[in-house]
């Protein structure tokens, strides 16, 4: 009686290296189903290696497994009880076909699909580009791109407020604020890739998510689907998530950012927080206080995707340096946005200067855990104290995304 051989076979990898091919007992519905495995994983038909994802794997010789005692017991029929006489001629046929598919077995040749492969991750540039080629006229009607003042307000303004922005440059404003109204379109190829690319980068794995799951909520959506936390923003959040990430310069600190946002007591919805970042930066354009920096560099996006960053900064080095928590979050973020909008040019001197540190290989200013490493904007209680309202501060709180009805744009909570 020929013995039973236990299949152990090595091919070479596709990388060089050798791959183990050894017989894994799957318990299915009280079966055994033996399969080879490599490297841990179970290949099956119609799938590639996905090391380099360039050639198939080769496939252990049938001739090999045949010799298998286990298999030859399973082809044979085991210890099934004897058919009868009548059911003869059945089980001749089907052991007849199920030996022939055996054999077809060593003529298949694995292959990947292509839903297997990843979807490319995209640029800021390439999704901009999108929305510039794309008709936004119905989206552009509901636009409100300056704070509508009348009366004293409107005199005061004109005469001391800020400068307007250049002609040259209302189309790119209104096209900021037109994708801040476009919602997330799930047979756009150009939104899904954005999706795709943010958790890519943030998380830095290679292989697509599904559109929904838990998995978002761990890069700190709300919920199973980032659309419904864009509220107020639109698809500019995503936008200013997609620069931070995919700019060389910013994703260090994108990474550290979304590092504290995990921290078992300082832990923060790095997503969701990202969002209110967009819309202080939204709100600071609204009010024409970037207005001046717009006309001296001649461009909209490119200074908004900085002072978004900046802004989200200017939280990190609060957030880290004193010691804040979630329940801290509506005091940070009202302290942000007061800071944002009467230090526009300062803001952005800092992230200037963080930048130039980072380059140089320095710990940058502002990112020591010691909070009095760090003295940034007064808090509101220190405000409060300056000018006799202390009390007012401690009424705010945190309001979560359910809570928080969609005309409060402006509001300093999590949206």
């Amino acid at each position: 009686m020929e013995e039973d051989i236990d299949v152990t076979a090595h091919t070479e990898g596709l990388n060089g290296l050798s791959h183990e091919c050894k017989p894994l007992e799957e318990i299915t519905n009280g079966h055994s189903n033996h399969k080879p495995v490599m490297n841990g994983l179970i290949p099956s038909h119609n799938v590639r290696d996905h090391t380099n994802g360039s050639a198939p794997l080769r496939s252990l010789p049938i001739s090999a497994l045949k010799q298998n005692g286990l298999l030859q017991t399973l082809a044979a029929g085991g210890d099934q009880p004897k058919p009868t006489e009548d059911d003869d001629d059945d089980d001749d046929d089907d052991l007849e076909k199920a030996r022939q598919e055996w054999e077809a077995l060593e003529n298949v040749q694995p292959a990947l699909t292509e839903d297997s492969n990843p979807t490319p991750l995209i640029s800021f540039n390439e999704a901009l580009q999108y929305f510039q080629t794309t008709d936004l006229g119905d989206l552009l009607k509901n636009i409100q791109p300056t704070i509508r003042r009348t009366g004293l307000a409107a005199i005061t303004h004109f005469l001391f407020g800020p400068p307007r922005l250049h002609k040259e440059l209302l189309e790119e404003r209104d096209l900021v604020f037109a994708i801040a109204q476009c919602h997330v379109d799930n047979s756009q190829t150009v939104h899904m890739r954005v999706l795709q690319t943010i958790y890519k980068r943030l998380i830095g794995c290679r292989l697509d998510c599904p559109r929904f799951g838990t998995h978002w909520e761990n890069i700190g959506f709300q919920g199973t689907d980032p659309a419904t936390d864009l509220r107020g923003t639109g698809f500019l959040g995503l936008m200013h998530t997609l620069y931070f990430v995919m700019d060389p310069e910013t994703l260090p600190l994108a990474r550290d950012i979304y590092k504290l946002s995990q921290h078992p007591t300082q832990n923060f919805p790095f997503s969701v927080m990202s969002i209110n970042m967009t819309r202080i930066a939204l709100q600071v354009l609204r009010e024409e206080a970037l207005s001046k920096e717009c006309n001296r560099r001649q461009q909209v996006v490119g200074v908004l995707n900085e002072f978004y960053v900046a802004t989200y900064l200017h939280l990190y080095q609060l957030w880290k340096t004193q010691q804040k928590t979630i329940v801290d979050s509506g005091f940070v973020l009202k302290e942000v946005e007061l800071f944002a909008k009467k230090n526009p040019k300062q803001m952005l001197r800092r992230l200037e200067v963080f930048l130039k540190e980072k380059r140089a290989g320095g710990i940058p200013r502002g990112t020591s855990p010691d909070p009095q490493a760090q003295q940034s904007s007064p808090g509101l209680g220190e405000r409060g104290a300056r000018s006799g309202t202390g009390g007012k501060g401690k009424e705010m709180h945190f309001t979560g995304v359910c809570d928080l009805p969609p005309d409060m744009e402006g509001e300093a909570r999590l949206i």
